[in-house]
């Protein structure tokens, strides 16, 4: 399940994003109004978390631009302000909810379980297709009808990102920032041993690749069939 967090606070950033993906999302970033827009076109998530006071379009002009779109994604909407006015715009320009700078990993993932609940968007626990599915409950993945095979926390974080990018390759660094973090301690060499690891669990001939595929110089392609 993907969620967008735009902020330009370099500090919060990547301390909310890691917060999702320690829980299980597809945590996607973008540090301002327009990089916020292009990607919520590009990557069409199930929540948009959206700071208020962005440099550029802000916050607000942001959800007026979605809704005028027709875009009904689920909006929490982050503001330092605590006066009623700020948080009244907010919801007339289209947000869901709010929640007021500063606050607790605990509290942002409750309020966005409660918009994904809302929005009828309920978390069964498993992505993929017929020939290949994700279980976040046994963090496993299962291969047209085998049984499950258990993958690390690591191995089943770039998992994640390729299965909701199957058919699609994945820049490396976007694989490292999704993997390890924005201020990541992998690099292209961990990537690749943690990519050869998946293959001995997931490939008939781990030399041979036809589901975890290397598109040279740019980053991993997951191949899979079927709808």
């Amino acid at each position: 399940m993907k969620v967008l967090v735009v902020d330009d606070d370099s500090e919060l950033l990547p301390l909310v994003a890691y917060a999702l993906r320690q829980s299980g999302y597809l945590a996607l970033e973008a540090a301002s109004g327009e990089q916020g827009l292009a990607v919520l076109a590009a990557e069409r998530p199930d929540l948009l978390i959206l700071d208020l006071n962005l440099p550029g379009i802000d916050g607000l002009e942001v959800c007026r631009r979605m809704r005028a779109s027709g875009d009904r994604t689920p909006v929490l909407m982050l503001t330092v302000r605590t006066a009623e006015e700020s948080q009244v715009q907010g919801l007339d320009a289209g947000a869901d909810d709010y929640l007021t700078k500063p606050f607790s990993p605990r509290t942002l993932l409750a309020r966005v379980r409660a918009l994904l609940r809302r929005a009828g968007i309920e978390r069964d626990g498993r992505v993929g297709n017929h020939e290949l599915e994700l279980d976040e409950e046994l963090r496993a993945i299962r291969m047209s009808g085998s049984p499950p095979v258990r993958l690390t926390l690591l191995e089943f974080r770039l998992m994640q990102i390729l299965v909701a990018n199957a058919g699609t390759t994945v820049p490396a660094e976007r694989l490292l920032r999704h993997v390890w973090g924005a201020r990541a301690y992998g690099d292209r060499q961990h990537l690749k041993q943690l990519v050869h690891r998946l293959r001995q669990k997931l490939e008939d001939d781990p030399a041979s690749p036809r589901r975890l595929c290397t598109d040279s110089g740019i980053g991993y392609c997951l191949r899979v069939t079927g709808p």
